[in-house]
C-alpha cells in the first residue's frame, strides 16, 4: 500500500465490522496508516482476522484488536460496542462494511433470507449508529461510513434481497446524517463497483460481472479494495466534514454507461 501523505486520523479510535478480509481489511489497514487505534470486527473466520490484523500492526504499526460478532444479532452487536468502550473509552469512527445475503430468484427467497440479510446489511448500521454516537459524544463527535453497492439502485441478477438491504442503508445513511449532526456526528456512505474479493465468489455470474467490469470501466482497470478504502479515509477526517448524507460512487466510471 502506498504511503499516506499526511496521518490525518492521528489518535482516533475506529470501528471496522467485517474488518478481516476484501474491502474491510483494505478500510483497517488505511485507518491504522492514517493513525487510529483499529478495532477489527470478525465472525467466523478467526484465521484470516489474526491474519488482517498481524499485517496491518507490522506495516503500520497501529495497535489493533479483534472483537469477533455476529453484527445481526442486535445482542451481540451492542456487546460489541460496550467491548470497545471498555478496552479504548470511546469511539470516533464507526465503519459498517460486514455484508451478507442470499443470491436467489425473487421467488426462490424465503423470509428467513430477507431477516438475515436486512439485519446485517442495514439493520447492523442503524443500530450500530445508535450505538457508537453514544461513544462519539464522550469525545465531541464522529465519523460514520457504510459501505454500499449499485445494486441499491440497479436491478442486478440474484441480488433482489441484498439490493434492498443496500437500499435501506443508504436511506438510513440519509436520516443518521440529519439527526446526529447537532452531536458532531458526519455520516456518509460509500458505493464500491465491482470489486473482486471473496464475497465475489458466491455470484453465479461473477466471470460474466468481472469480464464486464474490466472492458467497460472508463478509469481503465477494476476498482481494487484500497480505491475505496482511500475514500473512506477521507470521509472520516476533517477535510469531509461539509459532505452528509452522500452515497460517494467508487466504480471507475462504470455505472454511467448502463
Amino acid at each position: 500500500m502506498d504511503r499516506c501523505n499526511a496521518r490525518r486520523l492521528e489518535g482516533k479510535v475506529a470501528l471496522v465490522t467485517g474488518g478481516s478480509r476484501g474491502i474491510g481489511r483494505a478500510i483497517a489497514k488505511r485507518l491504522a496508516a492514517e493513525g487510529c487505534e483499529v478495532f477489527i470486527n470478525f465472525f467466523r473466520n478467526r484465521k484470516a482476522a489474526e491474519e488482517a490484523a498481524e499485517e496491518i500492526r507490522r506495516d503500520t504499526g497501529a495497535n489493533v484488536r479483534l472483537i469477533r460478532a455476529n453484527v445481526g444479532d442486535m445482542e451481540k452487536l451492542r456487546d460489541m460496542f460496550q467491548e470497545v468502550e471498555a478496552v479504548a473509552g470511546g469511539l470516533d469512527i464507526f465503519i459498517s462494511n460486514a455484508a451478507s445475503g442470499v443470491l436467489r430468484p425473487l421467488m426462490e427467497l424465503e423470509e428467513k433470507h430477507w431477516d438475515w440479510t436486512l439485519d446485517i446489511n442495514s439493520k447492523a448500521l442503524f443500530v450500530g449508529a445508535q450505538h457508537a454516537a453514544r461513544l462519539m459524544e464522550r469525545r465531541g463527535g464522529g465519523k460514520i461510513v457504510g459501505i454500499t453497492s449499485p445494486g441499491s439502485v440497479r436491478v442486478l441478477p440474484n441480488y433482489t434481497v441484498v439490493g434492498i438491504s443496500k437500499a435501506a442503508l443508504e436511506s438510513a445513511t440519509r436520516y443518521l446524517a440529519v439527526e446526529l449532526a447537532p452531536k458532531n456526528i458526519v455520516v456518509n456512505a460509500v458505493s464500491a463497483g465491482v470489486v473482486d474479493t471473496d464475497a465475489l465468489q458466491h455470484f453465479p455470474n461473477r466471470e460474466e460481472m468481472l469480464a464486464q467490469s474490466r472492458e467497460r470501466t472508463p478509469a481503465g482497470r477494476m476498482v481494487e479494495p484500497d480505491d475505496v478504502a482511500k475514500v473512506v479515509a477521507f470521509l472520516c477526517s476533517e477535510d469531509a466534514w461539509m459532505i452528509r448524507g452522500q452515497t460517494i460512487i467508487v466504480d471507475g466510471g462504470a455505472s454511467l454507461l448502463f
